[in-house]
């Protein structure tokens, strides 16, 4: 991993668009910007909660701008990013969850899909060099439940509308890659593009309905017993920290070497480091000291694919990056804050400090 100082040269007073800034990793994200000394604005929904990570941080305090608006408004999403001028683009808006892609499939396909090629077809217009990292999935592999480890040449897919519209969206991307900011020809400007597929992220104030951890935190404390649609299921999980770092490494290779690394790479944690969903609720109970579970046996519920895994190998060889932390302590670090009830903002910095703590220690000595 690279050093905080390392990436505070790259991002302090540099103008960052990050999209989905009021989503659970976009508020995370907008914390680590804001120490880093970027000026960010950010674009998205409210958000979907009353009680949520963003306003539990004052989210806004962050933000030189925040603009709450739907990402399916081109002229809005172009006219936002011409004024700003950004050095960096971060996209992180999107429908995230697999069970409202099914409940809302038309929705799903036009903020994951048209949401993306909106941003991308505003780049083209910025005269200026800017840098473009999208956020997509893990899930966006054609998956067969073989059990093998996807590497990102391997065939994109999608069995329901959620994995289908981040698939498409890869192909997005890789449209807008090709034919606009694949090189710099004479008089024009450097617009490096690449993708990031990561999924399965956990972390603290995480309050989405239908996730693994905000669904089992909710049953401990209203002592309720946590149910389980798909306890054999195998996912490699990672703590929320760990793809925000990889995606702000990628930004600063693409700054130094843009068209070397313009391309699509997994996150995960490293081979080996998977647990079922049984797993993680087992070890969940255990750090909370509390709470039970039980399997709920439904022959109607929808598809989900039994194994995902990623092979990490591309963003290892090429930028180094490799996770800090595996399932069990991004479990622990999960379970710790959500036991603690107060003062969310000072839990998140704390955790951001830890993560990065050795780099930042010499970073504020220096």
């Amino acid at each position: 991993m690279v050093s905080f100082q390392y990436l505070r040269e790259h991002f302090e007073g540099k103008k960052v668009f990050l999209t989905g800034h009021t989503g659970f990793k976009g508020t995370w994200m907008l914390q680590v910007l804001a120490r880093l000394g970027a000026i960010v604005k950010g674009y998205a929904l409210n958000p979907a909660h009353s009680f949520d990570l963003y306003h539990l941080i004052n989210g806004d305090e962050l933000c030189q701008d925040s603009i709450i608006h739907d990402i399916r408004d081109a002229q809005k999403v172009k006219d936002e990013i011409l004024v700003f001028q950004p050095d960096f683009i971060f996209h992180l808006a999107a429908q995230p969850l697999v069970l409202q892609g099914y409940q809302e499939p038309l929705y799903t396909f036009e903020v994951n899909t048209q949401g993306t090629a909106n941003l991308l077809d505003a780049v083209r217009f910025l005269e200026k060099d800017c840098v473009v990292v999208v956020i997509t999935t893990d899930k966006v592999y054609e998956n067969n439940d073989s059990g093998k480890s996807f590497k990102e040449e391997d065939k994109l897919g999608g069995f329901d509308p959620y994995s289908a519209s981040k698939a498409a969206c890869e192909i997005i991307i890789s449209s807008y890659r090709s034919s606009y900011f694949s090189k710099k020809a004479e008089g024009e400007w450097v617009k490096p593009l690449a993708s990031v597929r990561a999924g399965n992220v956990i972390g603290g104030g995480d309050f989405a309905e239908n996730r693994i951890i905000p669904d089992i935190i909710n049953s401990i404390r209203l002592n309720k017993i946590i149910e389980l649609r798909n306890p054999h299921a195998i996912r490699p999980w990672q703590h929320v920290l760990e793809p925000i770092g990889a995606y702000l490494t990628l930004a600063c290779n693409m700054v130094n070497d843009p068209f070397k690394y313009d391309k699509a790479y997994n996150i995960g944690p490293k081979v080996g480091d998977n647990l079922t969903v049984e797993e993680l609720t087992q070890l969940a109970i255990e750090i909370a000291g509390k709470g039970s579970y039980t399997v709920i046996e439904n022959k109607e519920k929808p598809h989900e694919a039994a194994t995902l895994l990623l092979d990490i190998d591309r963003i290892k060889n090429l930028l180094q990056w490799e996770p800090k932390y595996d399932s069990h302590t991004a479990i622990l670090k999960t379970v710790q804050w959500y036991l603690d009830t107060s003062h969310a903002d000072l839990k998140c910095q704390s955790q951001i400090n830890e993560y990065f703590e050795a780099s930042i220690q010499n970073s504020n000595e220096s």
